[in-house]
């Protein structure tokens, strides 16, 4: 055994345990998230040609786990995630008033989408990636209804289409090759009419998952709706596999066909994700809306980056800021969500006009708030801030100047644009006000006071 299957085998294992265990399933939590992080540091720790055929089965009827640099800090990104949502559920149990059932079945979702999310980040065979989408979207329909059932029906309509359009998408491409490995893909493709419309098919149900704009329709209601944890879990985790599916298409399988022109047409979207986001997100007067439509201009980054990338001989700068931001944002939003689903829990409703004081009575998990807006924010020294600054570095030597104009929009825009009011005084307000506390937010100025980190946080957490 290595951890490459192991990865996929342990939650597996703990869904059916906490299917059998019941209510005393949820303390699994404990031993599954040292295990799986202990497991996603042995990953990292591998080779960096590590990998493992699947019954060793020879390529193309065996089935390849490849753990290369992305799949590394996914999984282990996502090991972090799953064990802090886990424990934060441990304590507060993700349920409505008379539905006890929510908490016990949240477990087995929990194990079913860790189990699909480190499969999708490790195989290379397009089918199976399809099995691990459904995985991952099961889960992740199951927890928007315990928040929503109208979100849930909404969500599951519109991912069963991108889930049709990747299966036809897929099937083209075994008519035309005879294979759905990435690996071999990478060494035929030719730019046909059945290769441009099974990428163009495979393309189009991903970007539903990954919901960027204007495929984000399902995003907002589900992840507002559902319970904190789920939330955190749909956000950090669930459109995070179409994208790096998506990578895998366009910079390795079909990265002979992807021209110039349609990587910009990725880009541009990208680039109206942060805009209409960062618009949508000032709009809210509720919090966890807020919050939600922040994550459809984060996705925006990640797809603004593709021209980047392939817009010059030397990637590896916004090919890091690329990784990177994906990263920063699956740790950031988590903990954004958790610490959103307490506050609610503490205030009088879930509008951001009632959250007034909460500074003074929460300072801990306001604090937290605060640090992960920081780092949405790309206010140094966050992880947001380093992948945005080397996404800005290489649009600007690449004279990309309008994703310029993008990036730096997106990372500083109080001084137009903070609605909000202020939790560390305990005094809502609602009108449009200047930088935090005196301080700039620019991602190249001072970072705030620790004293402004809440008021920062929920004026800025639009991105």
């Amino acid at each position: 055994m290595s951890p490459l299957d192991l990865l996929m085998a342990a939650p597996l294992g703990f869904m059916a345990a906490a299917l059998m265990l019941g209510p005393s399933g949820r303390w699994l939590i404990l031993l599954a998230a040292p295990l799986m992080a202990g497991l996603a540091l042995w990953l990292a720790l591998l080779p960096p040609d590590a990998a493992y055929l699947v019954g060793q089965w020879d390529l193309p009827l065996g089935i390849l786990l490849r753990a290369d640099g992305v799949a590394r800090l996914m999984i282990l990104a996502t090991a972090l995630v799953i064990g802090a949502v886990g424990l934060h559920a441990l304590a507060e149990p993700p349920e409505k008033p008379g539905h006890a059932a929510q908490a016990e079945t949240f477990w087995p979702l929990v194990y079913l989408m860790w189990a699909g999310a480190n499969a999708g980040f490790l195989t290379t065979d397009l089918f199976n990636l399809y099995v691990t989408l459904e995985m991952v979207s099961l889960a992740a329909v199951a927890l928007a209804a315990m928040g929503s059932l109208a979100a849930a029906l909404r969500y599951f309509m519109i991912a069963l289409l991108g889930s049709l359009a990747y299966l036809l998408g897929v099937a083209l491409t075994v008519a035309r090759y005879d294979t759905v490995d990435v690996i071999l893909l990478a060494q035929v493709p030719e730019a046909d009419l059945a290769t441009l419309l099974a990428l163009g098919l495979m393309t189009a149900g991903l970007l539903i998952k990954a919901a960027l704009f204007p495929m984000h329709g399902w995003l907002p209601p589900a992840h507002a709706a559902a319970p904190a944890p789920a939330s955190a879990l749909l956000s950090a985790i669930a459109v995070k596999l179409g994208f790096v599916i998506l990578v895998r298409l366009w910079f390795e399988a079909f990265a002979a066909v992807t021209g110039p022109a349609a990587l910009h047409v990725l880009g541009g979207l990208g680039a109206a994700a942060v805009i209409y986001g960062s618009i949508q997100a000032m709009r809210q007067d509720r919090l966890k809306p807020l919050v939600a439509y922040s994550t459809v201009a984060q996705v925006g980054y990640l797809f603004l980056a593709f021209p980047l990338v392939a817009g010059t001989v030397e990637p590896s700068g916004a090919w890091a800021g690329m990784t990177l931001h994906g990263v920063a944002h699956m740790l950031a939003k988590a903990a954004m969500f958790l610490a959103a689903g307490l506050m609610l829990k503490a205030a009088a409703g879930d509008r951001i006009a009632d959250l007034g004081g909460l500074a003074q009575a929460m300072p801990l998990t306001v604090t937290a708030f605060g640090l992960a807006a920081v780092s949405l924010m790309g206010l140094p020294p966050s992880g947001g801030f380093t992948a945005k600054f080397l996404l800005l570095s290489a649009a600007i030597e690449q004279g990309a100047f309008l994703y310029a104009g993008v990036l730096v929009m997106g990372v500083d825009k109080t001084w137009g644009s903070c609605r909000a009011f202020s939790v560390c005084d305990g005094q809502p307000t609602i009108e449009n006000c200047g930088p935090c506390d005196g301080y700039s937010v620019s991602p190249f100025g001072r970072p705030p006071h620790p004293s402004a980190l809440s008021h920062a946080g929920i004026c800025n957490v639009i991105d």
